[in-house]
């Protein structure tokens, strides 16, 4: 039972996803697609066993928009983690992450 969630600029208020934002729950990633400036600041990862109800909060990491107009090359690739085998109940739901990375 562990789960990730980030804080922006030490809100108690959690990031929220949107079209734009996505935190892996299997890694604990956040991942923001064409970033904007209002997402300059702190970001703050927490993660939470919700067996032994603890959570632990990590060191911020700054977010910080680039003054030269460089962008880095990347080649494109789909960023995929699926498990050889996955098992689901009759009716259930399964989520399965893929990232489309690229320029």
């Amino acid at each position: 039972g562990l789960s990730y969630t980030w804080i922006f600029n030490n809100n108690t208020l959690h990031v929220q996803e949107d079209s734009r934002r996505f935190v892996s729950q299997e890694t604990g990633n956040l991942y923001i697609a064409k970033v904007e400036p209002t997402d300059v600041g702190n970001y703050t990862c927490v993660v939470t066993n919700s067996k032994a109800e603890q959570s632990v909060q990590g060191p911020p990491t700054p977010l910080t928009l680039r003054s030269d107009g460089v962008m880095g090359e990347y080649e494109p690739k789909i960023e995929v983690r699926f498990p050889e085998t996955t098992y689901a109940a009759k009716g259930s739901s399964v989520k399965l992450e893929c990232f489309a990375l690229g320029k």
